[in-house]
């Protein structure tokens, strides 16, 4: 049965204004709206028209080329694992980086993750190898060290003190949680990694110092499962289970951080960002979606929608927590999102992110300049 329709859909007159509220409903249309592919149904009328004051960079998302699945190439021994290092410190260093291998790779495996996950949902069965248990649980460790940890009472309404003391409980027994997961396999010889693994695991949680949390956290705990992958501890059957459990739980276990300790949202684009801590659920999560039956881009309006399917896919749960914390109208604090759900189909809107996340992310000195290097991210001279 399809999902009922949003009953509160404004009027668009022929000149061109809502005749609730009087203000514009044709403008230039947003990044993703723009990429030409087949026009929106007919019976269509977007809850508020594309944003006028688009992001400076829609110009370079449209023309950027849709990131393709790469198959993760798996070191063989003998390791040099090495600690990694910061390699990025301006856009040529970035240009660089983008022209590597280890650049494709990186984002080839973000893409394969994503295309693992099409069409299912998130209670679907999957393969869960030993390794991808082992991680679930690493998680379920660091969220109820959350409940050990209560945030102290203070004024102000972001950094609660207490993050730093969850980071340090993580920076005394996240070695050990680590060596749990990399000696799964019997294997002596991955013991070493820790030094260069442990650093992406580490950043993949906020900055203990700022206090905050954002994209290139997130980032980093991607590249922590890309390394994972490198040394074959993570392997090409186990990419569904990476998305539906692992990142399911790093998800769930972000947002309770966030909520708890109150963690300010590190470089946010404002209100023109896609979100203020994340990227990836909603590439994942738009992957599920694609030729979904009933569920359109647009079906995010719907508040009966978003309470029965938000717990099985991901993107759906990211509005329906954005409308949780946020208040007001979802097209004045997530104009983004709301031009988004225009697109025509979940197709579009994938292909979309995985360009905006390269451009938005990927090339963003203020982001990269933190990203590490080793010997299984390596900086290519």
């Amino acid at each position: 049965m399809e999902p009922p329709k949003d009953q509160n859909t404004p009027e668009k007159s022929s000149s061109g204004s809502c005749t609730n509220c009087g203000e514009p409903t044709i403008s230039e249309p947003s990044p993703l709206a723009s990429l030409p592919e087949m026009s929106p149904p007919p019976n269509y009328r977007p809850i508020r028209a594309p944003a006028i004051n688009l992001p400076h960079n829609s110009q370079a998302i449209i023309l950027s080329p849709v990131p393709h699945a790469e198959q993760v190439p798996v070191l063989s021994p003998p390791y040099q694992f090495e600690p990694p290092v910061k390699r990025i410190h301006s856009p040529d260093d970035i240009r660089r980086f983008h022209e590597s291998p280890s650049f494709n790779n990186f984002l080839g495996f973000i893409v394969s993750l994503s295309e693992s996950i099409r069409g299912h949902k998130i209670s679907d069965p999957c393969h869960v190898s030993p390794t991808v248990a082992s991680i679930v649980s690493t998680l379920d460790t660091l969220l109820q060290w959350i409940d050990e940890i209560p945030p102290v009472q203070m004024s102000s309404r972001y950094g609660n003190v207490s993050f730093r003391s969850w980071h340090e409980r993580l920076a005394e027994r996240g070695e050990s949680l680590i060596l749990e997961i990399l000696l799964l396999p019997d294997d002596e010889s991955l013991r070493g990694s820790t030094i260069e693994i442990a650093p992406y695991f580490f950043d993949s949680f906020g900055n203990s110092s700022r206090i905050d949390y954002g994209t290139g956290h997130e980032t980093n705990f991607a590249a922590w499962l890309y390394c994972l992958a490198r040394i074959g501890i993570v392997e090409e059957g186990d990419h569904h289970g990476v998305v539906a459990r692992v990142f399911v739980k790093y998800l769930e276990l972000m947002r309770k951080l966030q909520m708890v300790y109150c963690l300010e949202p590190a470089g946010s684009h404002g209100v023109w960002g896609l979100d203020d801590y994340h990227f990836l659920p909603f590439i994942f999560g738009s992957s599920q979606l694609v030729d979904h039956k009933y569920m359109k881009p647009k079906s995010i309006h719907n508040d009966d929608v978003l309470e029965n399917f938000s717990s099985e896919y991901m993107y759906l749960s990211c509005i329906a927590f954005v409308k949780k914390v946020k208040k007001g109208l979802f097209a004045e604090h997530s104009p983004l999102l709301d031009d988004i759900s225009g697109v025509p189909n979940w197709k579009k809107v994938n292909s979309g992110l995985l360009k905006m996340y390269r451009v938005d992310v990927l090339e963003k000195v203020p982001i990269m300049q933190h990203f590490l290097f080793g010997s299984l991210i390596k900086w290519e001279e």
